[in-house]
């Protein structure tokens, strides 16, 4: 499977111009941390940035919250700071839900624009 992959995958880059064959050398799969830097790229790097600095402070809050749920001796005061860490920890739990979830999305776009530049080598090897 692998050595089919490499044949197609040699066969569109004659086909392509450099300029081409350059884009599609850079839309190779990327492992966890590309990914991660990928996400400050682009439109939405501004978003991903807000987006961790809240994760830092919830999870602060979160541990805020737990640090003073252990101090205090009444079961009251206990279940306000025990309920505060866990809607703190929530939100960090779903941050980090949709940083995944962009990064599922830019590893989408990125194998499209793949199969759009394979239809186009492959069109124009049709034609000829």
């Amino acid at each position: 499977m692998k050595n089919n992959r490499e044949d197609i995958d040699t066969l569109i880059k004659e086909t392509l111009t450099r300029e081409e064959a350059k884009f599609y050398d850079e839309l190779e799969e990327q492992n966890v941390f590309e990914m991660i830097g990928g996400l400050f790229y682009g439109k939405n790097k501004w978003i991903m940035i807000l987006m961790n600095i809240m994760t830092l402070v919830f999870f602060g809050l979160f541990v805020y919250c737990t640090i003073q749920f252990f101090k205090v001796t009444t079961i009251e005061e206990m279940i306000k700071w025990g309920i505060g860490g866990l809607v703190f920890l929530l939100g960090v739990s779903m941050l980090k839900v949709f940083a995944w979830m962009q990064m599922d999305k830019n590893a989408l776009l990125r194998e499209i624009k793949r199969l759009e530049i394979q239809i186009s080598s492959l069109s124009g090897k049709i034609s000829e």
